[in-house]
């Protein structure tokens, strides 16, 4: 029998054995690179915007010119042009004149503010401004948004709507990416069934659960399917998702000894590292290797077997493919006292009252639905017996 681990020895040893698992990478066009992870740090070859440009419409000034500008006593300037969105300002700017511009564009040379519209009057090329400016007010700067020579994007990063912006702005259109790993999934139990079930049957739950969170991670999934608690079929199906993905998820398993059962196929396929965590729910997690590919064994119970995925087999993604810390967190005052288990690290789904205070969703393992109905999840340290009433308490996304 393998020793139980915390869970911060479990995600190192993972670690340390997936850490040369590193999936290859490929390029992808700019309108298939959502929900990605960036292969490589994006540096910026250009700077963003590439010139001067005026934030507001109005005139393009010497901002010296303007000072002591007020209402009674306006500014007078001649206007000696003007400038259009998407045109070049090909002439230069000198004391005593201004050029009429629009929201984004580019500033005449010697220009170095703007002034709305609303502050001037203009007729017979005389514009008088009646509020005075500061140097580069109402103006974005060369290379204010992105500069040349900047990382812009790092390694690591989940492609998401923001980064794509950022990548049309600096015109890279091909994308540096990781190869989507494919993790297998396989349910366990005699139990287990897909579709109409029978007296004493349960539907297949992890299947489903798990692919979704696989694919949040922006990974493929092959869905084996349930199998029997009969080694022969575990351990067929064992050697089946090893040549057809880069890593497998075995969930199930209820009772101790079917949960011996697969930590010696993995033994007998490859090496098993640990089984059990120190940790509510999840205890009874698997981790080996096989064929240089990671195993998990996750418990039978959905609540429990999504807590794993999240907090165990996720490090193993993020690890990777460079990936960054993912998990948001809020805070709240607990409105109850929560007891806990000495010497396990407890997570706990929690949501908010009426009051916007903190409470537990209670429920157990095999329950699947508190997942929608809660607002995240709380940590318990393994070292405590509880959380008090009225504690600030960090509030992690589910």
């Amino acid at each position: 029998m393998l020793n139980v681990m915390t869970r911060e020895e479990a995600v190192a040893l993972i670690k340390e054995k997936t850490k040369q698992l590193i999936p290859s990478t490929e390029k992808v066009n700019i309108s298939q690179a959502l929900g990605r992870t960036l292969a490589q740090d994006i540096v910026s070859q250009e700077n963003i915007p590439a010139f001067n440009r005026t934030t507001v419409d109005g005139y393009a000034v010497i901002a010296a010119d303007t000072f002591g500008a007020g209402a009674s006593v306006p500014a007078q300037l001649n206007t000696v042009g003007e400038i259009l969105m998407g045109e070049s300002a090909d002439f230069t700017l000198k004391s005593g004149q201004c050029a009429k511009i629009s929201t984004g564009g580019m500033l005449p040379k010697g220009a170095n503010a703007a002034v709305m519209v609303e502050h001037t009057d203009n007729a017979d090329g005389l514009c008088l401004i009646y509020k005075s400016v500061a140097p580069y007010e109402n103006v974005t700067k060369t290379g204010d948004d992105i500069a040349l020579g900047e990382t812009a994007l790092k390694k690591g990063t989940k492609i998401t709507s923001a980064e794509i912006g950022v990548l049309a702005a600096l015109g890279i259109y091909e994308i540096p990416v990781y190869k989507k790993p494919v993790l297998a999934i396989i349910s366990t139990g005699d139990e287990i069934v897909k579709g109409k079930i029978r007296q004493g049957q349960i539907r297949d739950i992890n299947t489903f659960l798990l692919s979704a969170a696989v694919k949040e991670y922006g990974c493929e999934v092959f869905e084996y399917g349930a199998v029997k608690d009969d080694r022969n079929e575990i351990e067929s199906a064992v050697k089946d998702c090893i040549k057809k993905a880069d890593a497998v998820l075995i969930s199930g398993g209820s009772s101790a000894g079917a949960r011996d059962m697969t930590v010696d196929i993995i033994d007998a396929l490859g090496k098993a590292y640990f089984h059990g965590i120190a940790m509510k729910p999840g205890k009874p997690t698997i981790f080996g290797i096989v064929d240089r590919k990671p195993v998990f064994g996750l418990p039978g119970h959905p609540l429990a077997a999504y807590f794993v995925f999240r907090l165990v087999v996720s490090e193993y993604l993020k690890n990777t493919m460079n990936m960054p810390e993912d998990m948001p967190k809020k805070s709240g005052v607990l409105a109850v006292n929560i007891p806990s288990n000495h010497g396990r690290e407890e997570f706990l789904c929690v949501k908010y009252n009426e009051k916007n205070e903190v409470v537990p969703v209670h429920t157990k393992s095999g329950i699947v639905s508190v997942l929608s109905e809660a607002d995240g999840f709380i940590r318990i340290d393994r070292n405590a017996e509880g959380l008090f009433k009225g504690t600030t308490v960090e509030i992690y996304e589910l």
